[in-house]
């Protein structure tokens, strides 16, 4: 799962307009490299948003530094960068034993750092346990899965008990408490990428050659193991949040790639600005810890009261669930209908089973980012919770403080815009599983965390999407969440020069792929 940085509130409704009429650009071939020369190849220039990136794949969690660990790390599996199915990355093969709780990994043997050292099966064992003990990581829970993973990250548990094992040099075994069908999927993730414990040295296709200033500076990894398919010398990304003049770097031909603030409005090129779909979600949610909003009645009446059409006008996808609609999955009954004084009947009732007056007034905090969008949702809030003597107070911080403030934040109702990173309901889910690393909402309920088990115990794809979907619908129905919107991504890129690029659901592109190619210009046939 990634968190997304707020981009400027312009290019976010302007994506939003541009969605509503439907600006798709044709897809390059990302494979086969049409119109390849080797000496057009130069570095590739992207501008993307002002923000202190975080470049450890173990702690890394906004979109943008996905981005970039794309081109420095990797592990046993990578997204296919149309389909984002998993594929073979330091991995060659694997298979599962017959009760599929024992998977076994064989290795590419001539995969090596950037400094020449070789990449073996304890390597990846070795930087598994890393991810399991490094505070703050917050994608470690997803190898729970993994015989002794919980444990150990839990302190209760030792090293030795986690069953991740080097057969040989280029033999990985690892045993699971129950089947999990999506590891792959898992694996794809940065976290769970191959680390040296040097610094400075990476097992992807580029190396980190600088970062100061607002700029990074990556080189081709001359030592990665499919290092004749990475065609260009470098990337050099710039961070800026001038919509304007990131406009006017793309125009002159500056800047290849701007996914962070543009005037899209100013881009010459109009085939260059290219708008899809997310794999994600924006929604608000409670954190279980101050009275009463810890009580479900309490919540379920604030969500009977909001006047959901108004929360979500600005939104061309607005979201009444919160997993992303999936081919397969079961229709959930989400929230989109609202009755003032139903809302008011349920809160009476909570006060009253929970021994409350009345007429007491009860405080409600809101932690949002500074920004006049988000000010906008606590108005409508505010104004739909007063008839319910309930008082909102908003508090803030910026952009960049906002998620990091979020677990040790006291406050009672938080905002999250979040992109899964494989494509399956657990991708949403796993924010709210009890033990989860990614539950910052400290939501914990017996019942919903069976449902996930059981789900990732059958074999039957349908059966287990069925289950999932009983699990959505139960932290639906306790309140935990009001869904906003599904996001759209906003890029801007010219792919008749750039090739090995491709909208694609998570708006991930791996960087390995990218090249430059060759415009020729064709002369009509015409006397």
């Amino acid at each position: 799962m990634k968190r997304t940085v707020l981009k400027s509130v312009f290019s976010f409704v302007l994506a939003a307009s541009l969605a509503v009429t439907g600006v798709f650009a044709a897809e390059p071939d990302v494979y086969g490299k049409q119109d390849f020369f080797p000496e057009d190849q130069r570095n590739i220039t992207i501008i993307d948003a002002v923000h202190a990136y975080d470049l450890n794949p173990h702690t890394a969690s906004y979109t943008s530094e996905s981005q970039i660990l794309t081109g420095l790390y990797e592990g046993l599996f990578s997204y296919n960068p149309v389909t984002l199915e998993p594929e073979y990355a330091l991995c060659k093969s694997y298979k599962m034993s017959r009760d599929k709780k024992r998977w076994t990994f064989v290795l590419r043997e001539d995969a090596k750092f950037s400094n020449g050292e070789d990449i073996t099966a304890a390597t990846i064992r070795d930087s598994w346990l890393t991810l399991l003990k490094t505070p703050n990581a917050p994608f470690a829970s997803l190898i729970d899965c993994v015989t002794g993973a919980s444990d150990y990250r839990n302190g209760i548990g030792s090293m030795n008990d986690v069953r991740i094992e080097a057969r040989d040099s280029y033999t990985l075994v690892v045993h699971l408490t129950e089947p999990t069908e999506q590891l792959p999927r898992i694996l794809c993730h940065h976290a769970f990428s191959a680390v040296s414990r040097k610094k400075n040295v990476y097992s992807g296709p580029f190396v980190l050659r600088s970062y100061k200033n607002g700029r990074l500076e990556l080189a081709k990894n001359k030592n990665f193991h499919d290092a004749d398919t990475v065609v260009i010398p470098g990337i050099t990304i710039i961070q800026s949040d001038d919509a304007e003049e990131n406009a006017f770097l793309f125009n002159t031909g500056a800047a290849d790639w701007v996914m962070g603030s543009v005037n899209a409005m100013k881009i010459l090129n109009g085939d260059a600005v290219r708008v899809s779909a997310e794999f994600g979600t924006s929604y608000l949610f409670f954190k279980i810890k101050n009275k009463p909003w810890n009580n479900a009645a309490f919540r379920l009446a604030l969500l009977e009261a909001i006047p959901y059409t108004k929360l979500r006008e600005l939104y061309s996808v607005p979201a009444t669930t919160l997993v992303y609609p999936l081919m397969g999955y079961p229709s959930v009954p989400g929230w989109d209908d609202w009755d003032a004084p139903d809302a008011l009947a349920m809160m009476k009732e909570a006060r009253k089973q929970a021994g409350l007056s009345q007429d007491e007034i009860i405080p409600l905090v809101f932690a949002i980012v500074d920004s006049p969008l988000m000010q906008g949702w606590a108005e409508v809030l505010k104004k739909a919770w007063e008839p319910l003597g309930v008082s909102l107070i908003v508090q803030t911080a910026t952009a960049e403080e906002y998620n990091a403030q979020i677990p040790t934040w006291n406050a009672d109702l938080f905002s999250y815009s979040w992109i899964g990173d494989y494509a399956d309901p657990t991708a949403f889910l796993e924010l709210f599983r009890s033990n989860s690393t990614l539950n910052v909402a400290r939501y914990s309920n017996a019942d919903f965390d069976s449902l996930l088990n059981d789900a990732g115990r059958t074999s039957d794809a349908g059966e287990r999407y069925k289950l999932l979907s009983k699990a959505e619908t139960l932290l639906l129905d306790d309140g935990m969440v009001i869904p906003v919107s599904h996001p759209v991504a906003l890029n801007v890129i010219n792919t008749s020069l750039v090739g090995g690029w491709t909208t694609n659901a998570l708006d991930l592109h791996p960087l390995r792929y990218m090249y430059i190619r060759r415009r020729t210009l064709r002369i009509p046939n015409t006397i």
